[in-house]
């Protein structure tokens, strides 16, 4: 799925009724979530192959808040993402999605027919033609090492 853009949300939050986000496990955000922040996150860094990069996204913050009695309306949502590219400049990027799992976690921002849908983000080497990582990584259990080390090598063989 294309992950939204600021402007891509505004859009369908001008044609919805109401808010919904679903994690990747298909369970959605309680409906009583609030919207805490709306950022730039400015990202310089260099990559293990010694590559200067810059990234800019949009953040959101998502929290589950104990206020049972409100509910984030999308026009109410609208007017906070205005006022966050009025004052914080905002232009239109990628929006990522932060949420409160067993630690704060990030999302990449979709949607679907039935509402948003937050979905998983990867770390990745982003120069693996430098530090000349695998592509696939073999797995071998501990068990199947031992066995196969006990079928090719006979300590009366000479080999060990």
């Amino acid at each position: 799925m294309k992950t939204l853009t600021l402007n891509d949300v505004k859009q369908i939050l001008k044609e919805s009724t109401q808010i919904s986000f679903s994690l990747p496990n298909g369970e959605l955000v309680p409906a009583h979530f609030h919207v805490t922040e709306i950022g730039l996150i400015d990202k310089k860094f260099i990559d293990c192959g010694s590559t200067i990069r810059h990234e800019q996204r949009i953040s959101f913050q998502l929290w589950n808040a104990n206020d049972y009695d409100h509910r984030l309306h999308p026009e109410k949502l609208i007017k906070i993402i205005e006022l966050s590219e009025k004052e914080l400049q905002l232009p239109n990027l990628p929006i990522e999605v932060e949420y409160q799992g067993r630690t704060i976690e990030k999302y990449n921002l979709s949607h679907n027919d039935t509402g948003f849908v937050l979905s998983k983000t990867l770390t990745d080497c982003l120069a693996p033609d430098k530090c000349q990582t695998p592509s696939i990584k073999v797995k071998t259990k501990m068990v199947d090492l031992n066995s196969s080390a006990k079928n090719t090598c006979d300590p009366n063989s000479g080999c060990c």
